[in-house]
């Protein structure tokens, strides 16, 4: 390799570690290493500009926004009393709802988020059930993080792969004639619910509630405010979904939808009572904004060099010659992996990885659907590998005001993460891979 093509892996290689072991922040590391790679005469100040999506930031910023407004809604908080109503006392289906409840908002919206909104409701009522807090909350991570990748909207991995294959809203529910991410990963998860409310919640007994003493708000405090907000978000999810007809990208689908939702919560502020644009802004994680815009920029360095190529090239003889055995090696050699090391870098890199097979007549699409599969599922299984499960932890160990063990988180985080990746990966190989091993 070229000298610059040693530069560009050694400062890649290095800030990725420094990402994982945390030394430094994370954002931090990362626009250094986009630095260095300018400075080093990898790429110029202009390219690394111009090798950020900027359609996928509009994405992620637009639905953030949104999701903002929904989380002050009071909406997350009635529809887990409606999951207590609905679970009749009992602690372990009122887990399963919750999670199920959980899974389903994160296909749309962020799932640190989602934690955010659902854990401090969830809190007392496992304490009105006497089922321990940990459990139930590191539930609702999983969950979070399980479903983000069903459709484009949720997180970031679904909206890469929109990035460096096209896939559309619609092609994550059909694609070429079979079911892909959106059934295959519903399936999985009512699978992978069902083990874990046998591993470890089927043994609680029922229990009669007083849902008016749990002080939570059992009604929508707000429900002009919380109608529009809702209504708003589905109509955006439309224009997305119908991207293809509009012509347009679909960071300006979702752009033009949160900025009409806070032109109009502004002129109706006086009747809808809205929180104020500048709290909505105030709540957005900026690292991570500026974590995936630098990330975009890394990789993007990686392939200016002809490095992910090059790597392309030599791993194609793998799939050309057993193509089943490929997509197995790369689906389970991701799962520890994105378990230790961030996940949304690993992806990203390994998206454009299959970008370049494709190129040598590998057959890409089973592929990048293994890897973001695989890729999300994984990052249930360490803290490190989803921020989401660290914002989980902190909320047990604060509620419960302990340091919750390693061991005790793996005795969850296994067993969920090897159920839903053993589970989704006999779905991928049988619906996906083997029709293209032939």
């Amino acid at each position: 390799m070229e000298p610059l093509a040693w530069m560009a892996l050694a400062i890649f290689v290095v800030t990725i570690f420094l990402v994982i072991i945390n030394v430094v922040d994370g954002t931090i590391a990362a626009l250094i290493g986009v630095a260095l790679m300018i400075w080093l005469g990898v790429m110029t100040e202009t390219e690394a500009f111009g090798l950020v999506d900027w359609n996928v930031m509009a994405i992620l910023l637009s639905i953030w926004i949104i999701a903002g407004y929904f989380g002050k809604s009071g909406v997350p908080s009635w529809l887990s009393v409606q999951a207590l109503r609905l679970s009749g006392g009992h602690p372990g289906l009122l887990v399963m709802i919750l999670s199920l409840l959980a899974g389903v908002i994160s296909m749309f919206v962020d799932n640190v988020v989602v934690i955010l909104m659902m854990a401090p409701v969830a809190l007392p009522l496992a304490r009105a059930l006497n089922l321990p807090v940990t459990p139930v909350v590191l539930m609702i991570g999983f969950a979070a993080n399980f479903m983000g990748s069903a459709l484009l909207l949720g997180d970031l991995p679904p909206q890469m792969l929109h990035s460096v294959s096209g896939a559309e809203f619609g092609d994550f529910i059909w694609q070429h004639g079979r079911p892909s991410s959106f059934p295959i990963l519903m399936v999985t998860f009512a699978i992978t619910l069902a083990a874990m409310y046998a591993y470890g919640f089927r043994d609680h007994k029922r229990r009669a509630v007083d849902i008016d003493a749990l002080g939570i708000e059992t009604h929508i405090p707000n429900k002009p405010f919380a109608t529009l907000v809702v209504a708003w978000f589905l109509l955006t999810v439309f224009g997305m979904a119908m991207r293809e007809y509009l012509g347009v990208k679909l960071g300006f689908i979702a752009l033009t939808g949160a900025v009409s939702l806070v032109l109009l919560l502004e002129v109706l502020r006086s009747k809808l009572r809205p929180p104020s644009f500048e709290e909505i802004l105030g709540e957005l994680d900026w690292r991570a904004i500026l974590f995936y815009i630098a990330l975009f920029a890394l990789v993007g360095g990686l392939e200016k060099t002809g490095l992910i190529e090059k790597f392309a090239h030599m791993l194609k003889p793998v799939f050309a010659e057993n193509y089943a055995l490929g997509a197995t090696l790369l689906y389970w050699v991701t799962i520890p992996i994105v378990g230790i090391v961030e996940h949304d870098a690993y992806i990203l890199t390994f998206l454009h990885l299959i970008k370049e097979l494709g190129g040598e007549g590998v057959p890409a699409w089973p592929l990048w659907w293994m890897m973001v599969w695989s890729g999300t599922l994984g990052s249930n299984l360490t803290v490190a590998g989803a921020p989401a499960l660290f914002a989980a932890l902190n909320i047990c160990e604060r509620e419960e005001k302990r340091k919750v063990s390693l061991r005790e988180f793996l005795s969850w985080s296994v067993p969920f993460t090897l159920i839903a990746s053993g589970v989704c990966y006999a779905f991928g190989m049988i619906i996906w891979v083997l029709p293209y091993a032939r």
